[in-house]
């Protein structure tokens, strides 16, 4: 299957790229779910109008082919920043302090690896149209095809998204679940007695209770964003819009949400970014790795925002394309092709005259 660059509506990073079948995978995908039973070509598509399917086909369906690589990266993901969790809130007091904290695990772990997968996989979304934006403006057109794993990965972009809403609504629940937690209830009941015991009358910091009002606050933004986002990707929602409303809301509005949901984690950080018992064993807090990526995404875009890029890149999309360097690279490739062609010509002349 050749997925090609170029695009009715311009092939760019932020539109849905067209997709153009060879011959051989033509049968593939030739018979849709309208058509009736008796005419099926693949058993990928089975249009059965009651709930039973002969057995013998059973084993020639996929099982969610379009997710098998979403779900890899993030079940990947989510395993790495588990492991280095555990490492530095858990294993670390353990082996220093011989402080057992392991009771952490169910909940205070697993909420600092949510939201970390959550805003990675948000920005793995936008980044590969940052890629086909450079890719776009060094060859001067919209059609010369995407190298094939930067196609894949842009097909692959509404699981990746989904992905993402998943982990950041789970990152919402056991948010909510920490006031319910019995061992925050003896730390709570801790802090009020050191505070009589200090014969403090008032507990109030001024700058953490700014800290938590403002994160919590980007925080519940980001995710009513990315819900819109998830809404529009259901095929009965996306097919009510147009093309100009569906790039609105997938573009527009999704890197909105990846900007909140970045300040989300700047804000919850605050000035933990200079304090040296956060970096048990020379290690980044794990709010560090979280916006290394997005900050990147959102730099890239920012600077595609500005008119020397922004116009050219606009031309390119519209159609315009730079003549000498896509001419030149169209003219060696068929040069190439000629020179090939004329080789197997003269070794078949060759061998015949022999």
């Amino acid at each position: 299957m050749d997925v090609e660059s170029a695009c009715p509506a311009g092939n760019n990073g932020d539109e849905m790229c067209t997709m153009e079948l060879s011959t051989s995978g033509a049968d593939d995908i030739r018979m849709n779910s309208r058509m009736p039973t008796g005419n099926l070509a693949t058993p990928n598509h089975l249009p059965f109008d009651n709930l039973e399917y002969p057995s013998h086909l059973d084993g020639q369906l996929e099982l969610f082919p379009h997710w098998h690589f979403p779900a890899k990266l993030a079940g990947g993901m989510s395993i790495v920043v588990f492991v280095y969790t555990l490492l530095r809130d858990i294993i670390y007091p353990y082996m220093t302090e011989n402080k057992n904290v392991f009771y952490k695990i169910p909940i205070l772990v697993m909420n600092k690896v949510l939201p970390v997968v959550a805003i990675i996989l948000l920005a793995l979304v936008y980044l590969p149209g940052i890629l086909a934006a450079i890719f776009q403006l060094y060859f001067g057109t919209k059609y010369r095809r995407f190298p094939q794993w930067l196609a894949r990965w842009m097909l692959a972009r509404k699981q990746l998204g989904l992905l993402s809403f998943f982990y950041a609504v789970l990152h919402a629940f056991f948010s909510l679940c920490y006031p319910m937690r019995r061992s925050y209830r003896y730390k709570l009941l801790n802090w009020a007695y050191q505070q009589v015991k200090e014969n403090k009358e008032n507990a109030w910091i001024e700058d953490d209770v700014w800290r938590m009002e403002i994160y919590v606050s980007l925080g519940i933004l980001g995710l009513a964003l990315l819900s819109v986002l998830a809404v529009t990707s259901v095929p009965s929602v996306n097919n009510s819009l147009n093309w100009r409303e569906f790039q609105c809301i997938q573009s527009k509005m999704g890197y909105c949400a990846l900007l909140l949901c970045t300040l989300h984690a700047l804000v919850y950080a605050w000035r933990k970014w200079v304090e040296l018992k956060y970096f048990i064993w020379y290690t980044p807090p794990t709010f560090i790795i979280a916006v290394f990526l997005p900050v990147i995404v959102l730099l890239c875009k920012t600077i595609f925002l500005f008119p020397c890029l922004a116009k050219r890149l606009g031309r390119i999309r519209r159609g315009w394309e730079c003549k000498s360097k896509y001419k030149m690279d169209l003219a060696l490739g068929t040069n190439a092709m000629e020179d090939k062609s004329t080789t197997k010509g003269l070794m078949h002349a060759v061998g015949d005259q022999q």
